[in-house]
């Protein structure tokens, strides 16, 4: 599996480019959204792949982030919604703009992405209610960003290394809120707001999970009028 690409951008077409690894050329199908982004033509770039393996057909996809792979990843997993109208999702919304419309139930903004129906649109943001704040959640790691690497390699996902002993965890409800907190910074939310949208959707339903706090923290910080 080829889970990241480094390389020089040799050519860009309407949805995909050519990266050169060492003589090498890997067409990469990316969204307008990345392709946006990327450097000119003979800059070093890298991205995060998925590789898609059919009978007749092999086709990479390219991301900035693995937030945004995973994002990928998991609107993939909905029925109707292929590799392409997960690229066209992420390409008019950005993971963060996923994020926010899957936390609060908007099928409407899903459905402004190329092709996406609203009978799709809506079991986007049903189907993937509960599996979306794992992903929120995520950190912001540096690692996560493709980066442009020198070496021109294709690099493979390495494990991880076995974890340290560490203290026990935390009681579950400051868990939620911790997991909750993260997800709306990465949002894009100050710390400050975002602390103080989660502190009183946790007072309000003590009892709360990560995603309801998400999605409660979200309706709070939500510009009034």
């Amino acid at each position: 599996m080829i889970g990241k690409i480094a390389g020089r951008l040799e050519y860009r077409g309407a949805d995909h480019v050519l990266i050169d690894v060492r003589g090498v050329g890997y067409i990469v199908h990316v969204s307008d959204r990345t392709m946006a982004s990327l450097p000119a033509v003979g800059e070093a770039v890298a991205l995060f792949t998925e590789l898609l393996v059919r009978e007749d057909l092999l086709q990479l996809f390219g991301f900035p982030t693995m937030l945004e792979k995973e994002w990928h990843r998991l609107l993939v997993t909905v029925q109707g919604v292929g590799a392409k109208a997960a690229m066209a999702i992420l390409g008019t919304l950005g993971a963060e703009g996923v994020a926010r419309a899957i936390a609060l139930g908007d099928a409407r903004a899903v459905q402004a992405a190329p092709g996406i129906g609203p009978k799709i649109a809506q079991r986007v943001v049903l189907e993937l209610k509960s599996k979306a704040p794992a992903i929120m959640a995520m950190g912001a790691n540096p690692a996560s960003t493709a980066g442009a690497e020198a070496d021109d390699s294709v690099i493979e996902p390495v494990a991880s290394p076995r974890p340290r002993k560490s203290a026990p965890p935390p009681n579950p409800r400051a868990a939620h809120s911790a997991e909750a907190l993260s997800a709306l910074v990465n949002l894009g939310y100050g710390q400050g707001d975002a602390a103080q949208a989660v502190a009183q959707a946790a007072g309000e339903a003590p009892d709360a999970d990560t995603g309801a706090l998400i999605r409660a923290g979200l309706r709070l910080l939500a510009p009034k009028g």
